[in-house]
């Protein structure tokens, strides 16, 4: 294996080693995937303005995300099936996170339950993504194990009423459970090391539907149960509601407006996420970079601002963070590192990052990352 030093290299040896499916699943945008690409390309015109003579010792990536230490402003993202691009994939995920001191978010969807990775992670706190389903029982339900679990946030997503139309998942036949066609067997085939992990693993199911949902006892009636339960009468009450519910620290995922992201002050809220959902829901919305100083001068005041979509080194998470952005979260460049080596794989992305962060925070001048702001960017090059 040559050596890894970037994300790309760790997305090739991912493509390599999961089977298209969850490959797919994973790497891919709604429709025409224009917002999907949008979002990587746009930190690419966002240039950086070089400082010489500064002295660089002690410096420091640490900071804090809604009071929380951590040792750079990156959190691992919530990720549906995550465990289906590499066995124990949450576990492992959440494992690489504690070690490296940075938050972990598991999924609603996720194939571990929060209840495995909590015992897995010797219960150190992480945080919990909550979809909004019809199923309101289920989902106080969901909201109490998070609260047992000891979970330290509850990260509200709101940008998934409805589902976008993936392309890739639909020629795939991805579904719950994935549709074993002859094409997708024999592409699994050609994955041994992924096989054998998943032989080696009891968890291949939704692990905190499976068994929590009457009527829900296997994957098979899974797919039907999910089908029907995203809510599409959603609103603003609901997050009251959900708020009151879990009493501590709430986090809302999904804002691309201003009027939203106001709305989300008005909840009651701690911290929002700029966010089109990695551009697998509304194609043609613009990116999260783009749609995040006007978002920050609008509430960055009154509520702490995130944004996740497109980060896939150091230097995006820097110019995020120059343009408002006390936090990031990544995606695609952890499952890419999960995909690839497992556990190892997760800890060489934050690695990569981290030292991209680290480095370019210097050349740009600057030894503390709560100093960082415009004045590292180049006028002109970036969205305002």
């Amino acid at each position: 294996m040559s050596v890894i030093t970037n994300i790309e290299d760790l997305r090739v040896l991912a493509q390599k080693r999961v089977p298209r499916m969850f490959y797919d699943y994973a790497d891919s945008g709604s429709w025409t995937e224009s917002t999907y690409r949008a979002n990587s390309a746009d930190f690419q015109t966002i240039k950086l303005r070089q400082r010489v003579a500064v002295n660089m010792e002690n410096r420091s990536t640490a900071t804090t995300m809604i009071g929380q230490k951590v040792a750079m402003p990156v959190a691992i993202a919530p990720t549906g099936l995550t465990g289906m691009q590499h066995a124990d994939g949450e576990i492992k995920a959440a494992r690489a996170a504690k070690k490296f001191g940075i938050p972990f978010t598991l999924s609603t969807m996720s194939i571990c339950s929060i209840e495995d990775v909590a015992k897995e992670t010797g219960g150190h706190p992480f945080w919990f993504q909550l979809y909004v389903m019809k199923d309101r029982d289920y989902i106080e339900r969901l909201i109490d194990r998070a609260k047992v679990a000891k979970c330290s946030a509850l990260v509200l997503t709101l940008d998934l009423q409805i589902i976008g139309q993936r392309h890739k998942d639909l020629k795939n036949g991805l579904s719950a459970p994935p549709k074993l066609t002859i094409a997708n067997i024999i592409n699994m085939m050609t994955k041994p090391r992924w096989g054998l992990g998943m032989l080696g693993t009891r968890r291949h199911g939704f692990g905190n539907i499976v068994g929590h949902v009457k009527g829900v006892e296997n994957m098979g009636s899974l797919s039907e149960w999910t089908a029907k339960q995203f809510d599409p009468a959603l609103n603003w009450g609901d997050v009251e509601w959900i708020k009151k519910r879990w009493g501590g620290k709430l986090i809302i995922k999904g804002i691309q407006d201003v009027e939203d992201a106001r709305l989300a002050v008005n909840s009651g809220a701690d911290a929002l996420i700029v966010s089109n959902h990695g551009g697998r829901q509304l194609d043609g919305a613009q990116s999260s970079i783009h749609a995040l100083p006007p978002i920050v001068d609008a509430v960055g005041k009154d509520i702490e601002v995130h944004m996740d979509g497109g980060i896939r080194s150091g230097q995006d998470v820097l110019k995020a963070r120059a343009l408002g952005a006390q936090g990031t979260y990544i995606g695609r460049a952890f499952l890419y590192g999960l995909g690839a080596m497992g556990e190892e794989g997760v800890t060489k992305a934050l690695e990569i990052i981290h030292k991209e962060l680290d480095l370019t925070m210097a050349f740009c001048g600057h030894t503390q990352m709560d100093t960082v702001n415009k004045s590292i960017l180049l006028p002109g090059t970036y969205p305002t």
